[in-house]
């Protein structure tokens, strides 16, 4: 399976999809989340993005599907070049796919040794390989700091420094080995994960790229449509909940001049994860924090 789709039926609810609307799925994978909304869409129609190529292999023969082998942070000006400048709802399930996760010379798992690469679009320019090995010892740090997480991301940037001063760091193997002293006892495998997100990313700008689609669902979504994130770690989550809550990314809300806050999108619910059923059939869904949003009135 390339990928098997988180929180599926919550993800798709929370749409609250009008057969004849039109749709964003802002990472198609496996085309699992589409396939399910163009089970609901009778003349509606569903834009997929995704800027891995080989996503496009698995979009289903459906006249009502435009597949995009684009990055979702360009979305509003696609959808402008199809002719739709507003959409009844985005959904967007972020994180890296189990198909990437499996393929060990795309260089995203902390499990098989494959060449340092991480890049979602394999045509990108820059790679892990780049990061690991061209950054200065202080930019690594901050990297660890800010995308890992890491409380000894300065003892994790020396480390690597002072490998690649011998030889460079090619393989996710040597990384892994590289940074192996400073992994707090017990809890490798989660340091090395951290290890292993800062970097990708860094490698394919995933934070920044996901605050222009929030920024962008603020102008494409009409009003009552619904905007739908799937995230796998805080940093994304933070993102997506102070959006949500503020419309921005700093958590303050905004008024007019009579006082009146400035908030586009109203927060359905609270954040809802995936069930024991689902982690045990999917453990890579335990992290999943699903989000809804609906846009209010302009």
């Amino acid at each position: 399976m390339y990928h098997r789709p988180v929180l599926l039926e919550e993800a798709v609810a929370g749409l609250k999809i009008v057969p004849g609307g039109t749709y964003v799925d802002a990472t198609f994978g496996g085309g699992g989340h589409s396939r399910r909304i163009l089970a609901q869409l009778d003349n509606g129609r569903l834009f997929a993005f995704d800027q891995d190529a080989e996503a496009g292999a698995n979009a289903p023969d459906d006249s009502r599907l435009r597949f995009l082998n684009q990055n979702f942070r360009f979305m509003q000006n696609f959808l402008r070049f199809h002719g739709v400048t507003q959409v009844d709802g985005v959904m967007a399930d972020l994180g890296v796919s189990s198909h990437q996760f499996d393929q060990a010379g795309r260089g995203f798992s902390t499990r098989l040794d494959g060449p340092l690469d991480m890049r979602m679009d394999k045509e990108g320019a820059s790679s892990a390989r780049e990061v690991v090995n061209d950054y200065g010892e202080e930019e690594l740090a901050s990297l660890f700091r800010q995308y890992g997480e890491l409380r000894n991301a300065r003892a994790v940037a020396r480390l690597i420094a002072g490998q690649r001063a011998g030889s460079p760091i090619l393989t996710t193997d040597q990384l892994a080995r590289a940074v192996a002293k400073a992994a707090p006892r017990g809890r490798e495998n989660q340091f090395l994960a951290r290890v292993f997100q800062a970097i990708r990313i860094e490698v394919n700008q995933e934070l920044q790229a996901l605050k222009e689609l929030l920024e962008q669902s603020r102008e494409v979504i009409r009003p009552g449509g619904r905007l739908v994130v799937i995230s796998y770690h805080s940093l994304e989550d933070r993102l997506v909940k102070l959006f949500m809550r503020a419309g921005n990314f700093g958590g303050e809300v905004q008024k007019d001049f009579y006082g009146k806050p400035q908030v586009p999108f109203k927060q359905l619910g609270k954040a809802l994860s995936p069930g024991p059923e689902e982690v045990t059939g999917n453990p890579r869904a335990r992290s999943a924090r699903l989000r809804i949003a609906e846009r209010q009135d302009r």
